[in-house]
């Protein structure tokens, strides 16, 4: 039995159980390695269907762990979906105003015992030629850990067990990253960008 894969019945609380078992129900098992330290960035890819969100609500509740992610803040604004967002974790970003964003969410980062956001470097489920750098300068500038966070499709595997540290050779980095993610597939795989940052 894979050592990474989630058992339904060791999980200590009742709405773990449940949420695992939901999962379960429609096919997915998940994978998770204890996380590499108190904060850190979640990297999910790929990022292909609406689907993707509520396989990861139920992942992020079956491991009960207080996960971010942050989102355009427009979506925040929507009656009542906003709040319900609020409540899962969400926080808005105005991707319009970008000046000083990634130093004030390291700092914010930092400022709290535990922190680990969730963010989707493609953007959009729409193809795209390559990743937002966001997520790897907000790594740097934190100094923080990556877990890469799959949901393969093929597979229906939710899995969170690659941890990387980020060595500030994009390169290198960049290789680190797509060996992690290898193998693993959206629902529309067409429309996966490929693993390069976007040119500054």
């Amino acid at each position: 039995m894979d050592q990474y894969r989630l058992e339904a019945n060791k999980l200590p609380t009742l709405k773990q159980r449940l949420a695992l078992r939901v999962l379960h129900a429609f096919g997915w098992q998940m994978k998770f390695r204890p996380l590499p330290g108190p904060r850190g960035i979640a990297v999910v890819y790929p990022h292909t269907s609406n689907w993707d969100f509520l396989i990861g609500v139920f992942g992020k509740w079956a491991l009960d762990l207080p996960f971010r992610w942050l989102a355009k803040h427009t979506l925040f604004k929507i009656p009542l979906l906003g709040r319900w967002f609020y409540y899962l974790g969400g926080s808005p970003v105005d991707r319009s105003a970008p000046q000083g964003l990634i130093q004030a969410q390291a700092d914010a980062m930092l400022k709290e015992d535990w922190y680990w956001v969730g963010i989707t470097p493609e953007g959009t489920r729409g193809y795209k030629p390559c990743w937002k750098s966001g997520f790897y300068q907000l790594a740097l500038a934190a100094k923080v850990p990556l877990v890469l966070v799959y949901i393969d499709y093929p597979n229906k595997t939710l899995g969170l067990t690659e941890h990387i540290w980020l060595t500030g050779d994009e390169e290198q980095d960049m290789a680190a990253i797509r060996a992690g993610f290898a193998g693993h597939l959206g629902k529309h795989p067409e429309l996966m960008a490929p693993i390069v940052l976007r040119q500054r």
